[in-house]
């Protein structure tokens, strides 16, 4: 497997991370970043929709234009935008009122000349600034840097064996840790997925099969730039099979326990050939079939998938 990188990222429990920064495209920006529309539940809240633009200026209404970028010198974001329009001052529930959203690229609201403040998401990705519409004068259009990036993530096993993608997730952690814990950001990532974020380190785990494969890596991520990770497992994926022969059919109603080297289960299954995955390193199968137990130690090697025979004794 062929994969180019800019920089090589330290990697925790030996493993080994592939990262490359891809410069956003100017026109539109980064529009690999639009396949993931966030979902923003207000409930009760309802958009802001002024009555009619006459009614407006009567009232003493003032239209003020916002955009976002990704960074200071990025293009205009044209969709998968969420604006959130906040009075500044708390209500009598502690919680600042509501008083505008909005959906897509641009936005322009109606308002009466005051502060206010505007929040803007982009996926995972956020910035907040307070925003002062005049009382007379020009009203300055605003455009809000994000200063975010995104992240693909994907994964290998051994050098180069690819991961079939239902059998991986991602999770995505700060990579500062308070009481010895990290914010989780995202969950359930798949493979390929454009994750948008806000320019900085985290720490990614990776999940391969449900067993023992779990590989963490700190990333970073650069402001207007999508950032392609690729993390090595040292694991492969063992299909257990009860035989009377070598290469014989596999006996059903078979239960199986598979055990370290330390004597540790870590996983238990019933069938006549159940594939699990797992870390390298040395282990124990036990097959019970019909009151008798049969048993083979055997070695996993990173990216070596293979079948594991235990013959009837």
């Amino acid at each position: 497997m062929s994969l180019a990188a800019k920089s090589l990222l330290p990697v925790l429990a030996s493993a080994a991370l592939l990262c490359q920064s891809l410069p956003s495209r100017a026109d539109p920006p980064f529009k690999d970043f639009t396949n993931e529309t966030p979902r923003i539940d207000l409930p009760g809240l309802n958009e802001y929709a002024p009555a009619t633009r006459d009614a407006n200026k009567a009232a003493g209404f003032r239209a003020i234009r916002m955009d976002a970028r990704l960074s200071e010198k990025g293009q205009p974001i044209d969709r998968g935008l969420v604006w959130r329009v906040f009075y500044p001052t708390p209500g009598a529930d502690g919680k600042l009122p509501l008083l505008a959203t909005a959906k897509g690229g641009s936005a322009t609201f109606q308002f009466e000349a005051g502060d206010y403040l505007v929040n803007v998401a982009f996926g995972k990705a956020s910035v907040t600034r307070k925003v002062t519409v005049p009382k007379v004068g020009p009203v300055p259009e605003q455009s809000l840097v994000l200063n975010a990036g995104g992240l693909r993530l994907n994964a290998v096993s051994g050098n180069d064996v690819t991961i079939p993608a239902e059998k991986l997730r991602f999770s995505i952690y700060t990579s500062d840790e308070k009481d010895g814990k990290r914010a989780l950001v995202a969950t359930k990532v798949k493979p390929s997925t454009v994750v948008r974020l806000n320019a900085g380190t985290y720490h990614v785990v990776s999940d391969y099969g449900k067993v023992n494969a779990i590989i963490g890596a700190d990333i970073r991520v650069q402001a207007g730039k999508l950032t392609e990770a690729t993390i090595q497992h040292r694991a492969a994926q063992m299909t257990l099979k009860l035989v009377s022969a070598p290469g014989g059919e596999a006996i059903a109603d078979t239960a199986w326990s598979i055990l370290t080297s330390a004597g540790d289960i870590v996983s238990e299954s019933v069938g006549a050939f159940p594939s699990i995955v797992l870390a390298e390193g040395k282990y124990t199968a036990v097959a019970r079939n019909k009151g008798h137990i049969y048993q083979r130690d055997f070695d996993v090697t990173p990216g070596r998938n293979q079948d594991v025979e235990v013959l009837l004794q």
